[in-house]
């Protein structure tokens, strides 16, 4: 039996996701979570085989929580489902350890095949999503970078964005002044705003 974890903020896609995998016979959902905090703290309890993740949720993003658990519960196995491939996105979550990157609309038994398939050491990206990821370019932001402005966007303060980051407030705010001035925003917020328009974030 694969035990999955399922993370998505969106709880309608999360529930519809749980009820068609406990259609198959070799799958069981054991945890599901709406943030990216919840997901480590439901992977740390429940030690799933494969961890399902959307890229964006609250807290950490889907390729942070990849990236935590590939060192905290190495056995499980990240894939990410998206609806659409940002720039740098997919590279960005292969370097984390992610061997799955799927589609939205892909099919309830497509995806199962998929979690056998990265379960069993193999690897899945869809090809129209690595063709939108290739055609977005490289971003000019870091990994690291990439991932502050998106909190910022949302108006959280420093304190919380390093909080969360696990860095220092200074550390943060090296970063997001980073962020802007490649941007050529004025202010984070800024930056946020035109990181979300170039499909940064």
């Amino acid at each position: 039996m694969i035990r999955v974890l399922l993370a998505d903020d969106e709880h309608l896609i999360r529930g519809a996701l749980a009820s068609l995998l406990a259609l198959e016979d070799d799958i069981t959902v054991v945890a599901e979570a709406g943030t990216g905090d919840e997901a480590l703290a439901m992977a740390r309890a429940h030690r799933p085989d494969v961890a399902v993740l959307d890229p964006r949720m609250p807290g950490c993003d889907g390729v942070s929580v990849a990236a935590t658990l590939r060192g905290t519960v190495p056995q499980c196995i990240s894939m990410i489902v998206t609806s659409h491939a940002r720039g740098g996105a997919l590279k960005q979550a292969l370097g984390a350890g992610v061997r799955g990157f799927v589609p939205k609309t892909v099919s309830g038994r497509r995806l199962a095949e998929i979690i056998r398939t990265v379960h069993t050491d193999g690897r899945y990206v869809d090809h129209e999503l690595a063709a939108d990821a290739i055609a977005a370019g490289e971003s000019p932001l870091t990994p690291r970078e990439t991932g502050m402005p998106s909190p910022a966007e949302d108006g959280a303060p420093v304190a919380e964005i390093a909080s969360h980051a696990a860095l220092s407030p200074g550390t943060v705010r090296n970063h997001l002044s980073a962020a802007a001035a490649e941007l050529g925003a004025e202010n984070r917020h800024v930056a946020a705003g035109i990181a979300r328009v170039r499909g940064r974030l």
